[in-house]
Protein backbone atom coordinates (compact mmCIF):
# COMPACT_ATOMS: atom_id res chain seq x y z
CA UNK A 1 0.00 0.00 0.00
CA UNK A 2 2.73 2.34 0.82
CA UNK A 3 4.01 1.54 -2.80
CA UNK A 4 0.86 3.52 -4.16
CA UNK A 5 1.00 6.61 -2.09
CA UNK A 6 4.48 7.17 -3.06
CA UNK A 7 3.36 6.43 -6.51
CA UNK A 8 0.71 9.20 -7.02
CA UNK A 9 3.12 11.80 -4.86
CA UNK A 10 3.77 14.68 -7.04
CA UNK A 11 1.28 13.38 -9.70
CA UNK A 12 -1.60 15.09 -11.75
CA UNK A 13 -4.33 12.83 -10.95
CA UNK A 14 -7.41 13.13 -13.11
CA UNK A 15 -11.26 12.59 -12.12
CA UNK A 16 -12.69 10.78 -15.15
CA UNK A 17 -16.22 11.08 -14.37
CA UNK A 18 -19.68 11.70 -15.69
CA UNK A 19 -23.32 11.24 -14.47
CA UNK A 20 -25.39 9.11 -16.24
CA UNK A 21 -27.83 12.10 -17.84
CA UNK A 22 -24.84 12.95 -19.45
CA UNK A 23 -23.57 12.00 -23.02
CA UNK A 24 -20.21 11.00 -22.20
CA UNK A 25 -21.47 8.18 -19.51
CA UNK A 26 -21.34 5.42 -22.00
CA UNK A 27 -19.06 3.12 -21.55
CA UNK A 28 -17.01 3.55 -24.71
CA UNK A 29 -16.56 7.49 -24.10
CA UNK A 30 -15.86 7.08 -21.03
CA UNK A 31 -12.32 4.38 -21.65
CA UNK A 32 -11.68 7.23 -24.31
CA UNK A 33 -11.52 9.69 -22.36
CA UNK A 34 -9.34 7.42 -19.35
CA UNK A 35 -7.47 6.60 -22.60
CA UNK A 36 -6.84 10.25 -23.80
CA UNK A 37 -5.78 11.33 -20.25
CA UNK A 38 -3.39 8.59 -19.69
CA UNK A 39 -1.77 9.61 -22.95
CA UNK A 40 -1.27 13.12 -21.78
CA UNK A 41 0.84 11.97 -18.70
CA UNK A 42 -2.28 11.30 -15.97
CA UNK A 43 -0.27 9.94 -12.90
CA UNK A 44 -3.78 8.21 -11.55
CA UNK A 45 -6.98 8.04 -12.06
CA UNK A 46 -10.10 8.74 -10.33
CA UNK A 47 -13.49 7.15 -11.49
CA UNK A 48 -16.80 6.45 -10.08
CA UNK A 49 -18.66 3.25 -9.83
CA UNK A 50 -17.28 -0.42 -10.14
CA UNK A 51 -17.94 -0.53 -13.59
CA UNK A 52 -15.19 2.31 -14.53
CA UNK A 53 -12.76 0.99 -11.77
CA UNK A 54 -12.89 -2.35 -13.17
CA UNK A 55 -11.64 -0.56 -16.52
CA UNK A 56 -9.65 1.56 -15.91
CA UNK A 57 -7.61 -1.45 -13.66
CA UNK A 58 -8.16 -3.57 -16.87
CA UNK A 59 -6.59 -1.08 -19.29
CA UNK A 60 -3.65 0.97 -17.07
CA UNK A 61 -0.99 -0.13 -14.87
CA UNK A 62 -1.85 3.25 -13.09
CA UNK A 63 -3.12 3.54 -9.21
CA UNK A 64 -7.14 3.85 -9.57
CA UNK A 65 -8.89 5.72 -7.12
CA UNK A 66 -12.26 4.65 -6.62
CA UNK A 67 -15.70 6.25 -4.95
CA UNK A 68 -19.64 5.84 -5.56
CA UNK A 69 -22.15 8.51 -6.23
CA UNK A 70 -25.85 8.34 -6.43
CA UNK A 71 -27.12 8.32 -10.30
CA UNK A 72 -29.06 11.74 -9.33
CA UNK A 73 -27.39 13.79 -6.87
CA UNK A 74 -30.20 14.61 -4.32
CA UNK A 75 -30.85 18.59 -4.22
CA UNK A 76 -30.05 18.50 -0.12
CA UNK A 77 -26.71 17.54 -1.42
CA UNK A 78 -24.36 19.80 0.91
CA UNK A 79 -26.58 18.05 3.54
CA UNK A 80 -25.92 14.54 3.16
CA UNK A 81 -23.42 11.83 2.98
CA UNK A 82 -23.65 10.79 -0.68
CA UNK A 83 -19.44 9.20 -1.58
CA UNK A 84 -18.95 6.16 -1.24
CA UNK A 85 -21.34 6.29 1.96
CA UNK A 86 -21.66 2.75 3.37
CA UNK A 87 -19.47 0.09 3.62
CA UNK A 88 -22.01 -2.00 0.66
CA UNK A 89 -20.31 0.94 -1.51
CA UNK A 90 -16.57 0.37 0.02
CA UNK A 91 -17.18 -4.01 -0.85
CA UNK A 92 -18.25 -2.68 -4.50
CA UNK A 93 -15.18 -0.80 -5.12
CA UNK A 94 -12.68 -4.04 -3.34
CA UNK A 95 -14.29 -6.36 -5.56
CA UNK A 96 -13.70 -4.01 -8.66
CA UNK A 97 -10.08 -3.61 -7.69
CA UNK A 98 -10.14 -0.03 -6.77
CA UNK A 99 -6.48 0.60 -4.91
CA UNK A 100 -7.82 3.34 -3.08
CA UNK A 101 -10.97 3.80 -2.20
CA UNK A 102 -12.01 7.60 -1.56
CA UNK A 103 -15.62 7.88 0.98
CA UNK A 104 -16.91 11.33 2.64
CA UNK A 105 -14.92 11.72 5.57
CA UNK A 106 -17.12 14.16 7.27
CA UNK A 107 -18.73 13.87 10.59
CA UNK A 108 -21.70 14.06 8.98
CA UNK A 109 -24.51 11.47 9.49
CA UNK A 110 -24.00 8.57 7.41
CA UNK A 111 -26.77 6.41 6.06
CA UNK A 112 -27.68 3.30 8.56
CA UNK A 113 -25.68 5.25 11.32
CA UNK A 114 -22.58 3.69 9.71
CA UNK A 115 -19.28 4.87 11.30
CA UNK A 116 -16.37 6.41 9.20
CA UNK A 117 -14.13 3.93 11.03
CA UNK A 118 -15.56 1.41 10.52
CA UNK A 119 -15.45 1.90 6.67
CA UNK A 120 -11.92 2.66 6.73
CA UNK A 121 -11.10 -0.54 8.94
CA UNK A 122 -13.05 -2.64 6.30
CA UNK A 123 -11.13 -0.93 3.50
CA UNK A 124 -7.86 -1.96 5.36
CA UNK A 125 -8.74 -5.47 5.82
CA UNK A 126 -9.25 -5.91 2.67
CA UNK A 127 -5.81 -4.33 1.77
CA UNK A 128 -6.81 -1.15 0.28
CA UNK A 129 -6.21 3.17 1.16
CA UNK A 130 -8.92 4.97 2.36
CA UNK A 131 -9.11 8.41 1.05
CA UNK A 132 -11.16 10.99 3.05
CA UNK A 133 -13.02 13.42 1.17
CA UNK A 134 -13.56 16.36 3.45
CA UNK A 135 -14.76 19.75 3.62
CA UNK A 136 -12.69 21.42 6.53
CA UNK A 137 -9.63 21.00 8.60
CA UNK A 138 -11.12 19.86 11.55
CA UNK A 139 -12.74 17.31 9.16
CA UNK A 140 -9.32 15.92 7.74
CA UNK A 141 -7.75 16.12 12.01
CA UNK A 142 -10.95 13.39 12.82
CA UNK A 143 -10.61 11.77 9.69
CA UNK A 144 -6.61 10.90 9.78
CA UNK A 145 -7.83 10.24 13.31
CA UNK A 146 -10.11 7.47 12.64
CA UNK A 147 -7.47 6.10 10.78
CA UNK A 148 -7.86 7.72 6.80
CA UNK A 149 -4.52 7.04 4.68
CA UNK A 150 -5.19 9.95 2.32
CA UNK A 151 -6.69 13.33 3.00
CA UNK A 152 -8.40 14.97 -0.04
CA UNK A 153 -10.08 18.39 -0.11
CA UNK A 154 -12.61 17.70 -2.53
CA UNK A 155 -15.91 18.72 -0.48
CA UNK A 156 -14.39 22.30 0.20
CA UNK A 157 -17.33 24.59 -0.37
CA UNK A 158 -19.76 21.53 -1.05
CA UNK A 159 -21.08 21.08 2.34
CA UNK A 160 -22.69 23.52 5.52
CA UNK A 161 -19.69 23.62 7.35
CA UNK A 162 -17.53 25.07 4.24
CA UNK A 163 -19.54 27.56 3.29
CA UNK A 164 -16.50 29.75 3.89
CA UNK A 165 -14.37 28.14 1.42
CA UNK A 166 -13.80 30.32 -1.87
CA UNK A 167 -16.58 29.68 -4.61
CA UNK A 168 -14.30 29.99 -7.21
CA UNK A 169 -10.71 29.06 -6.48
CA UNK A 170 -9.15 26.26 -4.66
CA UNK A 171 -8.55 26.19 -1.28
CA UNK A 172 -5.63 26.46 -0.67
CA UNK A 173 -5.95 27.62 3.00
CA UNK A 174 -7.25 24.52 3.88
CA UNK A 175 -4.57 22.63 1.99
CA UNK A 176 -2.45 24.88 4.35
CA UNK A 177 -4.01 23.99 7.80
CA UNK A 178 -4.41 19.76 6.63
CA UNK A 179 -0.43 19.93 5.48
CA UNK A 180 0.73 21.92 9.09
CA UNK A 181 -1.67 20.09 11.36
CA UNK A 182 -1.78 16.56 10.24
CA UNK A 183 1.04 14.02 9.19
CA UNK A 184 -0.50 11.91 6.06
CA UNK A 185 -0.31 12.69 2.42
CA UNK A 186 -2.76 15.31 1.77
CA UNK A 187 -4.62 15.95 -1.74
CA UNK A 188 -5.59 19.04 -3.55
CA UNK A 189 -8.80 18.84 -5.31
CA UNK A 190 -11.43 21.06 -6.03
CA UNK A 191 -12.25 24.55 -8.69
CA UNK A 192 -8.64 24.09 -10.53
CA UNK A 193 -8.38 25.51 -13.74
CA UNK A 194 -5.41 27.01 -14.36
CA UNK A 195 -1.68 25.29 -14.53
CA UNK A 196 -0.27 27.87 -12.08
CA UNK A 197 -2.70 26.49 -9.33
CA UNK A 198 -1.29 23.00 -9.58
CA UNK A 199 2.28 24.73 -9.01
CA UNK A 200 1.14 26.73 -6.00
CA UNK A 201 -0.74 23.56 -4.89
CA UNK A 202 2.34 21.47 -4.69
CA UNK A 203 4.58 24.89 -3.27
CA UNK A 204 2.25 24.65 -0.36
CA UNK A 205 3.25 20.91 -0.34
CA UNK A 206 0.37 18.70 -1.46
CA UNK A 207 1.22 15.37 -2.05
CA UNK A 208 -0.68 15.08 -5.24
CA UNK A 209 -3.23 17.23 -6.99
CA UNK A 210 -6.54 16.20 -8.90
CA UNK A 211 -8.70 17.97 -11.63
CA UNK A 212 -11.59 17.06 -12.99
CA UNK A 213 -13.58 19.48 -14.87
CA UNK A 214 -11.05 21.29 -16.35
CA UNK A 215 -10.11 18.60 -18.19
CA UNK A 216 -13.08 15.74 -18.57
CA UNK A 217 -16.39 17.94 -18.54
CA UNK A 218 -16.65 19.63 -21.91
CA UNK A 219 -20.23 21.13 -21.02
CA UNK A 220 -18.61 22.84 -17.95
CA UNK A 221 -15.42 24.38 -19.78
CA UNK A 222 -17.92 25.36 -22.60
CA UNK A 223 -19.79 27.00 -20.16
CA UNK A 224 -17.13 28.79 -18.73
CA UNK A 225 -16.15 30.03 -22.34
CA UNK A 226 -19.67 31.29 -23.17
CA UNK A 227 -20.42 32.63 -19.41
CA UNK A 228 -16.84 35.09 -20.43
CA UNK A 229 -18.14 36.02 -23.88
CA UNK A 230 -21.43 36.91 -22.63
CA UNK A 231 -20.20 39.26 -19.85
CA UNK A 232 -17.64 40.74 -22.17
CA UNK A 233 -20.27 41.37 -24.65
CA UNK A 234 -22.74 42.75 -21.83
CA UNK A 235 -19.67 45.13 -20.83
CA UNK A 236 -19.18 46.57 -23.62
CA UNK A 237 -23.09 47.35 -24.43
CA UNK A 238 -22.66 49.27 -21.11
CA UNK A 239 -19.77 50.82 -21.62
CA UNK A 240 -21.20 51.95 -24.75
CA UNK A 241 -23.86 53.58 -23.00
Amino acid sequence: MENIIEKIKGTVVVSVQAMPSEPLYEQQCMTAMMKSVVTGGAGALRVAGTRDVKTAKELFDLPVIGLTKPNIIPVNWKEIVYITPTIKEVIELVEAGADIIAVDGTQRQRPNNEKLQDLIKFIHINKKLAMADISTTEEGIKAQKAGADILSTTLAGYTLESAKSPNALPDFELLKELVEQTDIPVVLEGRIWEPEQVDKAFEIGAHCVVIGSAITRPQLITKRFVFRKNNNTQNNETNQN
